[in-house]
């Protein structure tokens, strides 16, 4: 477990250094591909010399499957007619299951299949979920690879769109936290601070930040504005808890096919806990983005609702500052808050530690020479 990993603080730019090892300015990812503009660094095009992990493993005689979030195509290129140079497929990727934007419903996502958009296998009267959809294809495309040719490795890029807004899960997943941040955002950042001193992700002598200007006191909200927005992050959290059962699977089916032990893993977040719920969080996203929060009153109506297929619902930035404990501030901000997310590796067979903090400062560019290095591959003058 890595205390002191830094990303970017919006989604798009960290992608692009997480598949390439370049700092975003360089990527010209400076924002997200759906604020592309024409100036230098911030055009949402990353220049096909700054080669992806998957240009460079696929070389090498990898199979390379990416699924679920992808964010890096600008949006005037994620037409039904392309171009497609600049789709997963485009760049590396062999096989690709997922969603090209910044974020799709969990109910019913807007969904690509190699080059082609597609409509969800199920319905969710009939149980479906994008998280358990994109882990179905990441088994299946490596069960694929494994029965036809045991001995090739493959590199999965998974990009779950688990746990950007909108906030979806299953209500049996929300329900498993009734009641469980009722004492508040305040409250819930003490226990957090103390449980991260416990496991030595924060120095003993750290101190908690102070509290934040635009967050109110909860105490001060009144007890209808409590009980909603509680609600919403009993959402969240069971979300949370159902991605990370997702995980799960894939890593059970590792042990199950005898490849976990030699599988390098690498989990990580691509920007601090989102704000974009506004004050008093929201259950339609496009309220926030277009400055025309819902009234209090309309959201209690639909409390039962939350986190269901009728809304794109997001909890509001107290969580959000919460969620980003012991920090300032959170995503879309250069503060700690924004760009400083947890990062764990696992890789049984050629890690000796178990369990240890490593609180040495790295940077996301950091991942894809690492793993060059661990695989003994020299990065490519060209592709």
């Amino acid at each position: 477990r890595y205390s002191n990993m830094h990303t970017t603080a919006l989604c798009s730019p960290s992608r692009s250094c997480i598949l390439t090892g370049r700092n975003h300015h360089s990527n010209a990812m400076a924002a997200i591909t759906e604020l592309a503009s024409g100036y230098p660094g911030y055009n949402g095009v990353v220049p096909f010399e700054n080669g992806f992990l998957s240009e460079m493993l696929v070389e090498h005689g990898y199979n390379t499957f990416m699924v679920g979030k992808y964010h890096l195509t600008p949006s005037n290129q994620e037409t039904a007619v392309g171009p497609y140079d600049r789709w997963p497929l485009g760049r590396g990727f062999q096989r690709f299951y997922g969603f090209l934007g910044g974020d799709t419903s969990q109910w019913y996502p807007d969904l690509v299949y190699d080059n082609h958009q597609v409509e969800p296998p199920r319905t969710p009267e009939e149980g479906y979920h994008l998280s358990e959809d994109l882990v179905d294809k990441a088994i299946g495309f490596i069960a694929d690879t494994k029965q036809v040719d045991p001995a090739r490795p493959f590199y999965l890029n998974l990009c779950f769109g688990a746990t950007h807004a909108p906030h979806h899960v299953p209500k049996e997943w929300a329900d498993r936290y009734a009641g469980a941040f009722d004492d508040g955002w305040d409250a819930y950042r003490e226990k957090v601070f103390a449980r991260q001193k416990e496991l030595g992700i924060v120095l003993a002598d750290a101190e908690l930040s102070r509290h934040d200007p635009d967050v109110p006191d909860w105490a001060s909200l009144p007890p209808a504005a409590r009980r909603l927005f509680s609600r919403m992050m009993e959402v969240f959290a069971g979300f949370l808890s159902h991605t990370d059962h997702q995980v799960g699977r894939l890593i059970e089916f590792l042990r199950k096919l005898g490849e976990l032990d030699n599988t390098l893993i690498m989990v990580i977040s691509d920007n601090g806990a989102s704000a974009e719920g506004g004050p008093t969080g929201t259950t339609n996203e496009a309220q926030f983005f277009n400055n025309a929060q819902e009234p209090l009153e309309e959201s209690l109506k639909l409390i039962d609702e939350i986190g269901g297929p009728k809304h794109f619902n997001h909890y509001p930035w107290g969580w959000t500052w919460a969620g980003n404990t012991p920090f300032r501030r959170w995503k879309r901000e250069t503060y700690r808050g924004g760009a400083s997310d947890p990062f764990i590796v696992s890789w049984p067979q050629g890690i000796r530690a178990r369990g240890q903090i490593r609180p040495q400062f790295a940077h996301i560019i950091d991942m894809v020479p690492t793993v060059l290095d661990l695989l003994g591959i020299e990065p490519p003058k060209t592709i």
